[in-house]
This record gives C-alpha cells, sequence and structure tokens, in this order.
C-alpha cells in the first residue's frame, strides 16, 4: 500500500540510521519501525489502576457536603467574634 507521509527531521532520522546499521532499504527500516511502536500500543501494557485510600471519616459526616459544613462553621465563627466584640459592630447600645 503506497501512503505519502510526512515526517519531522528527527523521525525521519531514525529509520535512516537503521537503514544504514542494518543494510535494509527506507521502507523496510520505516514499517518494522511502525510495527515495533504501534505493537506496544496495543493493549500489551497493563491498564492503569487509580490507588485509593480509605480517608478515616467518621461516621455521620457526609464528606461531599464538606464546604457546605465549612461555609456553616465560617458563619458560626464570625457570628462568635461580632458577638464578643465590644460595640463596634453594631448593637447601638
Amino acid at each position: 500500500m503506497r501512503t505519502k507521509v510526512t515526517l519531522e527531521a528527527d523521525a525521519e532520522s531514525l529509520p535512516r540510521e537503521t537503514m544504514r546499521q542494518r543494510g535494509q532499504s527506507f521502507k523496510q527500516a520505516l514499517n518494522e519501525a511502525v510495527r515495533r511502536g504501534l505493537a506496544g500500543m496495543a493493549g500489551d501494557a497493563a491498564p492503569f489502576v487509580q490507588r485509593t485510600f480509605p480517608m478515616g471519616a467518621r461516621p455521620g459526616y457526609e464528606l461531599a457536603r464538606l464546604s457546605a459544613l465549612e461555609a456553616e462553621l465560617d458563619a458560626m465563627e464570625f457570628l462568635e467574634t461580632i458577638r464578643s466584640s465590644p460595640d463596634e459592630h453594631g448593637s447601638g447600645d
């Protein structure tokens, strides 16, 4: 099968070097390189597995609601700050 391919300079130099070393034609060296390169991608590699670890969350905490819990705690801290500070925050007494 005849196919036109434009190779970048570094990609073109690799089959040319193989050609010289092994006494092959450019076509033979290129076909061999493509077979070797793509054969490793055809499923020989082990599939990626994401390792997970327990977070040690206490029962009763919904981890999906952590941002809401943080906002609630921030609001409680803010209210406590206002209640404990001198009259600068506007009680008006």
